[in-house]
């Protein structure tokens, strides 16, 4: 993601939904300082998992559950959207990927991590206490953030966690993107939830 077309849409982002840019950017400062060589895992690891292949993205709506349950994954690189991943570990299965701001069942995630999946940690205004209190749990951590990169700090682009998935597997040449457990219209949520999800929405349909 080239930052200097993403920088108009994150101003819009934090313009509509109150956000600091500063405090993302405090918090991206955090996370890329504790991301050692011991836990830090090369770029080029996301780029072997993903390029050319057909990718299954799993957000965290309450339809994820039913949706597994009739999709063969066999065959997808499969990226789990924080939450999503206790739904597919609760199957038994291990997601390649995890992108995650660490607000989920972190103790999934952990457990996936151990058994192979990549993390992709997401530093924001609001997540410092989290990045400090389960980055030094985890290895093969690829940073990220939504304001300007660093030199060990990725911005992939996308805002919440599910889009962000899809604008990792585009930015790594996946073939195709197929979407489980997203909800995009869902009416029983919070306001700020679902200002998320109108952006989440309007992101997706920017990029597939």
């Amino acid at each position: 993601m080239d930052f200097e077309l993403w920088e108009p849409i994150y101003q819009s982002i934090l313009a509509d939904m109150g956000f600091s840019r500063e405090e993302d950017e405090h918090a991206a400062i955090i996370l890329s300082r504790m991301l050692d060589p011991a836990r830090a895992a090369d770029i080029s690891l996301i780029e072997k998992l993903i390029c050319g292949k057909s990718v299954l993205v799993c957000g965290n709506a309450p339809c994820l559950g039913d949706e597994l349950d009739r999709t063969d994954t066999t065959g997808y690189v499969i990226i789990a959207a924080d939450g999503a991943t206790a739904s597919l570990v609760d199957r038994g299965i291990v997601p390649d990927i995890i992108v995650t701001d660490l607000d989920g069942d972190v103790e999934k995630e952990i457990m996936a991590n151990e058994r192979g999946a990549v993390m992709v940690v997401h530093a924001h205004g609001d997540n410092i206490d989290k990045l400090e209190r389960y980055i030094p749990l985890l290895t093969c951590v690829i940073g990220s953030t939504q304001s300007a990169p660093l030199d060990n700090l990725y911005n992939f682009g996308g805002f919440s966690d599910g889009d962000r998935c899809v604008f990792l597997a585009k930015e790594f040449g996946a073939s195709a993107v197929k979407l489980l457990g997203f909800y995009l219209d869902d009416e029983n949520v919070t306001d700020i939830k679902k200002k998320k999800l109108m952006w989440a929405r309007r992101l997706i349909e920017g990029i597939i």
